[in-house]
């Protein structure tokens, strides 16, 4: 039965009814059985957006059944936390600790559920330490899940390194998919999903953060970033004089109440955002650039002959790579080529 099925409640009930639902079957001869406790309020509207402030506290309590030893990297709510799975509340009510990037974050989402798990701290301030006992535990048969703030751990979070480590010990990985602000924010996006790069936050500074667009800049897909509320409008600009008057999304409050996304040219994009709603993390979907404004090496050549006949290299390669939308160190390369040969 899918966590979909039953009827659609549409007045108070008691506390005490329950629906049985059964999970789909984890790493280990015993299936999960949760157990719904219906409050006893009116339930939300199916669909309507729930954030943490607002899902009742005890709504599911699921069963602590038994989960294989191993490492579980758990998907988490990245706003709505209805979308926890069962089997992700499988998992956190079954091992033996559950890793969290920040254990006051984490607490909100066990409460909902009921849940009281062993939670450690584990974020990029103190992976390093941590990591070696971590690994020593899953090896002597530990079962340990590895949760981020929101979505999917990993992604622009700590654990790689864990991950890798683990593996290389024999040590079994299992991954519990769900909720990711990337994915969510690139299919409402409306651009290309068939080919995209995600590149997480772009670095702090103007100049580094320009040189990393300009390598970016001749990817054949969309591209993802996340970025925070107090730079968006900054790495807009950049973007634009970088990357040109691509389409583009900005994403903010997904899956929550007051889910808001803006669509335009990134040259518009910037101007389009309210003061009031700069805050909190955003999720940036930019197209993929235009093959037909693509030029080929021979007709950068040609041009770059052309443009040193009348001027140094380096103003030519300044024009030429402008001109073409190629990134700059392409172009120069293409101009030595070209010195050398003359």
């Amino acid at each position: 039965m899918g966590p979909d099925a039953g009827p659609v409640l549409s007045q108070a009930v008691n506390a005490k009814a329950a629906i049985r639902r059964i999970a789909p079957p984890l790493p280990t001869r015993q299936k999960s059985v949760h157990t719904l406790i219906l409050m006893t309020s009116v339930p939300n509207i199916p669909g309507e957006p729930t954030d943490q402030a607002t899902l009742p506290q005890g709504t599911i309590a699921p069963s602590p059944k038994d989960i294989a030893p191993g490492l579980y990297l758990v998907a988490t709510p990245i706003g709505n936390l209805r979308d926890i799975t069962l089997r992700a509340l499988d998992v956190l009510a079954g091992a033996d600790r559950v890793l969290a990037e920040d254990t006051r974050m984490s607490r909100r989402l066990f409460d909902a559920y009921g849940l009281r798990p062993k939670c450690e701290a584990y974020h990029e301030h103190n992976a390093g330490r941590r990591r070696d006992s971590v690994l020593v535990a899953l090896e002597q048969g530990a079962k340990i899940a590895l949760i981020s703030d929101a979505g999917t751990p990993l992604i622009s979070d700590p654990g790689y390194k864990l991950v890798r480590e683990a593996a290389a010990r024999g040590v079994a990985v299992y991954a519990i998919p769900g909720p990711s602000a990337m994915l969510a924010a690139l299919t409402v996006s409306g651009l290309p999903t068939d080919k995209f790069l995600f590149a997480g936050f772009l670095p702090p500074r103007q100049s580094a953060r320009r040189r990393a667009l300009e390598a970016l800049k001749p990817t054949p897909a969309s591209l993802v970033f996340y970025e925070t509320a107090k730079r968006v409008l900054a790495v807009l600009d950049d973007m634009n004089a970088v990357l040109g008057p691509r389409p583009a999304v900005l994403a903010r409050e997904l899956t929550k109440r007051f889910e808001t996304l803006y669509r335009a040219p990134l040259d518009q994009l910037g101007s389009q955002i309210p003061e009031a709603e700069l805050r909190g993390e955003m999720v940036l979907v930019i197209g993929p650039p235009d093959d037909e404004g693509q030029w080929d090496e021979a007709q950068i050549d040609t041009a770059l002959t052309e443009a040193m006949t009348h001027q140094s290299l380096k103003g030519a390669v300044d024009e030429i790579s402008k001109m073409c939308g190629q990134p700059r160190r392409l172009v120069y390369r293409r101009a030595l080529d070209i010195q050398k040969q003359s």
